[in-house]
């Protein structure tokens, strides 16, 4: 049986709105977001299902791991990253159990470039909602991502589709994703979807946007 590989020497200090001033992503991960559904969400799957998804894969916000597993289990070279220990721990676990290869790492979104490292597909499910409302990790993220996509790779965004609600993360109109892809990238398609939850029976609106590095 092949085990997960842990990578704790990357932890860095969580990025704006995943300190003390916002959700406690340990808290949160301990107890079970709505998102964490168990299972891959079915636009990632159907990503999977068409041969979008190839080469070595990074799942930047990977949470406990499903879409880092759904790429071990065909094979794909897999890392995710993700800020909370109670969600890399989680999806360790679920690699062992499941006797798949796959790699998870604590580590900073916005030093994504100090990973030495390049992928030819980055997945983001919900995270790109976390960066986008503060200019300085939005820029320290979208710079890691030019950094660690090599020329001709993929980007592939699920993010919350609005109208905005009271409360929550920010939901996205097109323009506010399209806008931070303007400089060294190109953006191959936007599609309404939606993301599985535990809580919203017919899921939640979201965008599934895919942009190839150049």
């Amino acid at each position: 049986m092949q085990n997960a590989t842990a990578g704790r020497h990357h932890g860095a200090a969580a990025p704006h709105g995943m300190d003390n001033e916002h959700p406690n992503w340990e808290e949160i991960y301990a107890r079970g977001p709505r998102w964490d559904i168990g299972r891959p969400q079915p636009a990632f799957l159907a990503l999977t299902a068409s041969g979008a998804i190839r080469g070595r894969v990074l799942d930047v916000g990977c949470g406990t791991g499903e879409h880092v597993l759904m790429c071990a289990a065909i094979g794909l070279d897999a890392t995710g990253l993700d800020i909370a220990d109670a969600a890399i721990d989680a999806a360790e676990r679920k690699a062992y159990e499941r006797g798949l290869n796959a790699r998870f790492l604590r580590h900073d979104v916005r030093r994504l470039a100090d990973l030495g490292e390049s992928f030819d597909t980055v997945l983001d499910s919900g995270l790109l909602v976390h960066v986008i409302n503060d200019e300085q990790d939005r820029a320290a993220y979208l710079e890691g991502l030019r950094a660690v996509v090599s020329p001709g790779g993929r980007y592939f965004v699920l993010c919350f589709r609005g109208p905005q609600s009271d409360s929550g993360p920010r939901h996205l109109v097109r323009e506010d994703v399209t806008a931070c892809f303007t400089e060294g990238w190109r953006v191959d398609a936007t599609e309404e979807t939606t993301l599985d939850s535990l809580t919203d029976e017919d899921g939640i609106p979201a965008w599934l946007i895919a942009l190839t590095r150049i």
